[in-house]
């Protein structure tokens, strides 16, 4: 069974970790254009077997139907500084000619009922293997830098009270979450301002160390 598992999860993690390349030479790209940079970082993991069977049982789900029926067992998130960048950032999914999109779930204009937002993404990956291609599901999550905070604390949380919060924990966490997306509207609000900003400061830092004087104490 630990060989099947083995197997079974190679291509997954082939697709986090080619796909992390991928977003990370995006956002290269912008930043070598000198445009404003939507992809604040990447992260990725492939679901540990313990979380793929809890939730199989959960959901009634077979071994035979996982790769049909469990869309994020591998799973990316892309964290941006504004909600702006999350649009901007499904877009360029959408464009994308080798990953078809399956679903796309907004919980940022449609947050959950816990509070939580993001957008979701789901599509088919193209994965090269020795016996030929393998098409699988891959889940990546985007959101701000304060959402996924929110997520974050929510989730660990979650683990305690295996998700029947108490009442006043419940509160507070939505408390909290509507925290978070003012903050996020706040910082939209200068958002021009705070590019700029960011901008000014890469350049002034690009142009100190290009006049960095050569050290030559070393030959």
């Amino acid at each position: 069974m630990d060989q099947n598992w083995e197997n079974f999860l190679t291509p997954y993690n082939q697709a986090v970790e080619e796909l992390k390349i991928k977003l990370k030479g995006i956002r290269k790209e912008y930043s070598r254009s000198n445009l404003h940079v939507p992809i604040e970082f990447v992260t990725g993991r492939v679901k540990p077997v313990n979380s793929i069977i809890g939730k199989a049982a959960l959901r009634n789900i077979s071994f035979e139907d996982l790769e049909t029926e469990m869309q994020d067992i591998a799973g990316l998130r892309i964290m941006c500084q504004f909600v702006e960048d999350i649009h901007e950032v499904v877009s360029l999914l959408r464009s994308r000619n080798d990953m078809k999109i399956i679903e796309e779930r907004d919980y940022i204009s449609n947050k959950k009922e816990s509070g939580y937002r993001s957008y979701h993404v789901v599509f088919e990956y193209p994965v090269q293997l020795i016996h030929g291609e393998k098409r699988i599901l891959v889940e990546i999550q985007v959101r701000t830098l304060a959402m996924n905070f929110w997520a974050t604390i929510e989730h660990s949380l979650n683990y305690k009270y295996q998700g029947e919060f108490p009442d006043a924990i419940n509160v507070r966490l939505k408390r909290a979450a509507e925290a978070a997306f003012q903050l996020d509207e706040e910082m939209s609000q200068i958002r021009e301002e705070i590019q700029e900003a960011q901008h000014l400061f890469s350049h002034n830092k690009r142009t100190a160390i290009n006049k960095a004087p050569e050290n030559n104490d070393f030959f």
